[in-house]
């Protein structure tokens, strides 16, 4: 007789609701910026570099602090540490909506990222913890799916917000959410902790924030200042060096790391972090530019242009739900593949047609938009349980928090990479000038989607949790993950 699956209980779909609610809110404020930052602009002033950095010092410090986050939570509780990250990501939001000068704002999208860094590893082990394994590829089809909306739908709000309100209301549009969510999560979730024990790795965490602020400061004041300039190859070189002491650090000093480097040695984790970090920086720093595009070339207002990337914004909430599904019948692999690669078609087939004689025809911009949508759709969702299934279950905290840092820094990157191969191209001087480094940048961006694809071909069809004999000396044998 066939046991019947175990259903969702309340106290899992009570969590689910939660946890997709705050991963809404923090990937929504990812690229929620994008389309008013014309407008910011004209308001608090401003050239190229600040308007990156009103995106990446979010993204920036949200990647850096992730695996910190998943930590914290796995040593002082999750739910409390969850609870924490909420409150200051709330903050954050207010200080932005109420900053004067650009300076301020920026330094508030640091602090929101702060707060979006403590919490959003932590979804993913909270909903792991509620969900009957049974389940689970359809929580994380839903959860991947609201965050996948966020993402797309960030220029959609953002830019609804700026025309009929003002910018400040993109994040003013948090407060009451983050209140709400609140009480209820202290009385909703339940608490969980990672291996008893465990330090935090402040040194680790000093050295990967440090280096990735130093690699991505480079990258965007490299055209500004020029790429010789003492300051851009000093913290080109300085992040560099940073980074590989961090990996030196991890392998040979931490006692508990941050994050842990025999991890990469299990090939399903190696290949589906180097597909997110390569899939965020050719999505994210495209629909920074394209963005600006439909305002600064096409002419349409803030809200307009939301609404013409609202095919790209719906498709996640339909296809994702499908995907995290569909994953659980015959894996992820195929499916992330396939997300992957039409993913760098759409973004390739932007370009050709912003380069051609129909550039500003919105029929002909469609199906590159619908692919791209689909794309990043089937992406979400299985690359959650991918991530979750390479490890074991008291190590799925600090697999979530590499996960979403591989792809905040892949969208810090993209940010950084695309809008320097516009600036060399192109800029702002003209509709022409625009698209001549939109162009380019778009086929960069579509190029890095490629080689994530390439990289998630790697993912072994099926696969045991094999971390390392550690992990088997300690009585944690290996249970096989159908991924």
């Amino acid at each position: 007789m066939t046991e019947k699956p175990a259903a969702m209980g309340r106290a899992a779909i009570w969590t689910l609701v939660i946890v997709s609610a705050a991963s809404f809110m923090a990937a929504l404020d990812n690229l929620v910026v994008t389309t008013a930052l014309p407008s910011i602009r004209e308001e608090l002033g401003g050239g190229l570099s600040d308007l990156e950095w009103t995106v990446s010092a979010y993204t920036l410090s949200f990647a850096v602090l992730l695996m910190f986050g998943a930590a914290l939570g796995d040593r002082f509780g999750r739910r409390r540490i969850f609870l924490v990250g909420l409150a200051v990501f709330t903050a954050g939001s207010a200080a932005a909506a109420l900053s004067p000068e650009i300076g301020e704002l920026i330094a508030a999208r640091a602090v929101q990222g702060v707060g979006a860094a403590v919490m959003m590893p932590l979804t993913l082990t909270l909903l792991t913890a509620a969900v009957p394994r049974a389940k689970r590829g359809l929580a994380f089809g839903i959860w991947s799916g609201v965050s996948g909306l966020a993402v797309a739908a960030g220029p959609l709000i953002g830019g609804s917000l700026t025309e009929h309100f003002s910018w400040q209301w993109i994040f003013w549009v948090n407060v009451p959410v983050g209140l709400v969510l609140l009480p209820l999560a202290f009385l909703r979730l339940g608490e969980s902790r990672g291996e008893a024990g465990r330090t935090l790795d402040v040194p680790g965490t000093v050295l990967v924030s440090l280096g990735m602020f130093g690699i991505v400061l480079g990258l965007i004041r490299g055209n500004p200042d020029g790429w010789t300039s003492p300051l851009v190859l000093g913290a080109l070189i300085g992040g560099v060096l940073l980074l590989a002491a961090f990996v030196r650090y991890e392998q040979s000093v931490a006692a508990h790391p941050v994050l842990p480097m025999r991890l990469f040695r299990v090939r399903a984790f190696s290949a589906v972090n180097a597909a997110s970090l390569l899939m965020y920086l050719g999505m994210f720093g495209s629909i920074f530019l394209i963005s600006q595009y439909l305002q600064g070339v096409g002419g349409f207002s803030p809200q307009e242009a939301g609404v013409r990337m609202l095919p790209w914004t719906a498709m996640p909430l339909l296809v994702s739900p499908l995907a995290g599904i569909l994953s659980d019948r015959i894996g992820g692999r195929p499916i992330v593949v396939t997300g992957l690669a039409l993913q760098a078609v759409g973004l390739a087939l932007f370009g050709l047609v912003v380069d051609g004689s129909t550039g500003l025809d919105y029929v002909a911009q469609l199906p590159a938009i619908v692919i791209c949508g689909i794309g990043m759709s089937l992406y979400f969702g299985p690359t959650a349980q991918l991530v979750m299934a390479s490890v074991r279950p008291q190590e799925q905290g600090i697999a979530s928090g590499a996960n979403n840092a591989m792809r905040e820094v892949g969208g810090a990157l993209g940010v950084a990479v695309l809008a320097a191969v516009f600036s060399a191209r192109g800029g702002y001087q003209s509709a022409e000038a625009f698209t001549d480094g939109l162009v380019p940048a778009l086929y960069v961006g579509a190029a890095a989607v490629a080689l994530g694809a390439l990289a998630a071909v790697f993912v072994p069809r099926r696969s045991g949790v094999r971390v390392e004999a550690e992990g088997e000396r300690a009585g944690s044998p290996a249970e096989p993950a159908r991924i």
